[in-house]
Formats: structure tokens, C-alpha cells, sequence
């Protein structure tokens, strides 16, 4: 675990250097952020449905905007990020915003000894289980975390996605986890093409298997899983958006998954 903290704060040195590139960003459009628009997708609206009056429990929440919008719809969210600079600017929204939501920035390790209480709800998105190389641990900060009868859900990137090289032209990594990290460097964000200075970020991969695995072992209870060929974000090179407004990869379209979500319950 010596070596998992070292690339812990490696990767928490990189979401300190994006987060205010991303506050600045088309992408996540702050200015309209705070004029109402929400950030959250049709896909996970759907699928989890009403949260009016629960308790809401937002893991690796990067600036707030999702935990945020939860909140405008009625949630008592609270949302953690291991970055320090995220959870400053999401509690400055919150602020802006009026909303009483509860940022604390954490580890998703080291929850327990950060935070207290159970949640209705748990919930994690878009790019975040990446981050971490042993999903037995996460799993058990869910299980925690979650109210007896609470509902977990997740929609993430499909771990067939991120097979590829940048291209999407040759399969470059595995599709299981070794727990050996997958190590880049980087000066560029995902959003903009904005620059920050050259930085290591380290990686995991997590096939489905593994992910379902994780939760059920610990007790959760599987409701769904849905895959999806698309994704609501340009974040990939040569993706092409559809009539529908989702994003495929231009040569691949609709022939490889590239999200899937899981609704789980506690008994």
C-alpha cells in the first residue's frame, strides 16, 4: 500500500493542476452551471431516478458540479474528492449557489476515519474507479457508507474503452487489472486542450467481472447492468456525435461499449 499512496498523491498533484483549467472550461461551463443548467446526463437521471429527500453520497466528485445538481434536486448530498483544490472550488459553488452541501476531501480508502453517517444513496461516475487499483476497498466504502436498503449506482466509462491507444487503431492494455498501474504522462486536459505543467498519472483498469464482483462479495445486491456504444462526453480522439447527441468513435461506431452502468442495493 506504500507504493498505491505514492501514486495516490501523484494523481492528487494532477487534479490540483486541472481543477482550475476545468473551472475555466467550456466543457464544464461554469457560467451556465450557475444560471441553472444541470450537469448531470439523461442516462443517470433515468436510472436512478427521484432523490428528492435522500440522503446522497457523491464519490471522487471532482469540483461539485454533479453532487451540486443532485442537491438542486432535492438530494442532502454530500460529495468527497481526493483533490484539495476540487474540494475548495466545489465548496465556493456551494456557496454561490446557496446549497448546503457538505464537501470533505478524502481518499476513497480513507473515508471512514473522514466522514460519518449512512446515505440513501451512493453514487460515482464518469472516469473515477480508474483511479483505483484494488475495487474490494471501494466496495467496502460503499457497503459502509450505504443505509440498509440504500441504492448504489454508477455509470462509467466501459473498461473495453480504455483497451485502445489513443487512436483507437490497437488494443495497448489489458482488460483485466494487474495492479500494476497504467502510467502516462500528461500536460494536457480532457477538456479544452488546455495546458498544465508534464505530469505522471497513474491508472487501473477494471473488467466487469471484477467491478460486479467487488460489490456482491461485499453483500450488495445486483439490480441491473446496462452497456451502452456511446457517451455523452467528446473525450476520446475521433469520436462523431449522432442525431441522438451521444459521441461514438467515427470507425467503431456502435461496435464496441464505451459506458455501462450497475444499480445495486443493500439488504
Amino acid at each position: 500500500m506504500d507504493n498505491y499512496e505514492n501514486y495516490f498523491e501523484s494523481n492528487r498533484q494532477l487534479w490540483n493542476k486541472r481543477t482550475p483549467l476545468h473551472r475555466q472550461s467550456d466543457f464544464y461551463n461554469v457560467p451556465a452551471f450557475l444560471e441553472g443548467r444541470t450537469s448531470l446526463n439523461k442516462i443517470e437521471l433515468d436510472e436512478l431516478g427521484d432523490v428528492s429527500g435522500k440522503s446522497l453520497l457523491h464519490l471522487q466528485c471532482h469540483f461539485g458540479q454533479d453532487t451540486l445538481s443532485w442537491a438542486r434536486l432535492g438530494a442532502k448530498a454530500t460529495g468527497i474528492d481526493l483533490s484539495d483544490a476540487s474540494i475548495e472550488e466545489a465548496s465556493r459553488l456551494n456557496q454561490q449557489l446557496g446549497l448546503d452541501v457538505t464537501f470533505v476531501q478524502s481518499n476513497v480508502y480513507d473515508l471512514k476515519e473522514n466522514l460519518q453517517g449512512q446515505f440513501d444513496v451512493v453514487f460515482t461516475s464518469y472516469g473515477t474507479i480508474g483511479w483505483l487499483p484494488d475495487l474490494e476497498k471501494w466496495a467496502e466504502t460503499i457497503h459502509h457508507f450505504l443505509k440498509p436498503g440504500g441504492i448504489f449506482y454508477m455509470v462509467e466509462f466501459h473498461p473495453v474503452a480504455w483497451m485502445f491507444d489513443d487512436d483507437f487503431q490497437q488494443i495497448v492494455y489489458p482488460y483485466h487489472n494487474t495492479f500494476e498501474p497504467i502510467v502516462t504522462e500528461t500536460e494536457q486536459s480532457y477538456t479544452d486542450g488546455s495546458n498544465h505543467e508534464r505530469l505522471k498519472e497513474y491508472g487501473w483498469n477494471h473488467g466487469l467481472g471484477e467491478v460486479i464482483s467487488s460489490l456482491t462479495t461485499k453483500g450488495l445486491r445486483l439490480e441491473f447492468l446496462h452497456e451502452f456504444p456511446y457517451s455523452p462526453y467528446n473525450i476520446f480522439r475521433h469520436m462523431v456525435q449522432g442525431e441522438d447527441g451521444y459521441w461514438r468513435i467515427r470507425h467503431l461506431e456502435n461496435k464496441i461499449p464505451l459506458l455501462y452502468s450497475i444499480k445495486a442495493t443493500k439488504p
